[in-house]
């Protein structure tokens, strides 16, 4: 299911051209983290309050066709807006280079939280880093096809 409405870019320069390099060459550039060299996605969403549409790059923590969006925000007190986003409405866009498909987020907890962590701190070892930054727990969803069986 395709998000539609009005985009409204990030405020960071930086994101907002990673997600137009991206875009415009069909996941074939813009597809690390600055020049950290480790792979990126494009996560469109719903902005909680304006409702209009917003995209984030995010790292690709990827396992079985499902994957992590961790909220770390460096380990700063607060959760990262985009967070918000999710909770408010699950239903996300992500393009993995040229593929785009329609998903739905899950907040993690417990065991499953742990397992998605450990992947996530396997393909960004910062994030280890941040949570020992902050006393808050570092939200982690899980982007999961909106095609699955079970999901609704």
């Amino acid at each position: 299911m395709p998000l539609n409405g009005e985009y409204d870019p990030s405020p960071a320069q930086w994101v907002r051209d990673q997600v137009e390099l991206y875009e415009r060459s069909n996941g074939t550039q813009g597809t690390t983290l600055r020049d950290t060299g480790l792979p990126v996605v494009i996560v469109t969403m719903r902005g909680a309050k304006s409702g209009r549409i917003r995209k984030i790059p995010l790292m690709r923590v990827e396992h079985e066709g499902r994957y992590a969006a961790v909220a770390s925000k460096g380990g700063y007190p607060n959760h990262r807006v985009w967070y918000f986003n999710l909770k408010a409405d699950p239903h996300v866009q992500l393009q993995d280079g040229s593929e785009l498909r329609s998903m739905k987020a899950r907040e993690l907890t417990g065991d499953e939280r742990a397992l998605w962590w450990r992947r996530a701190v396997a393909a960004y070892p910062p994030y280890a880093e941040y949570q020992e930054k902050t006393d808050r727990v570092i939200p982690v969803f899980v982007l999961e096809p909106e095609d699955l069986p079970g999901q609704g």
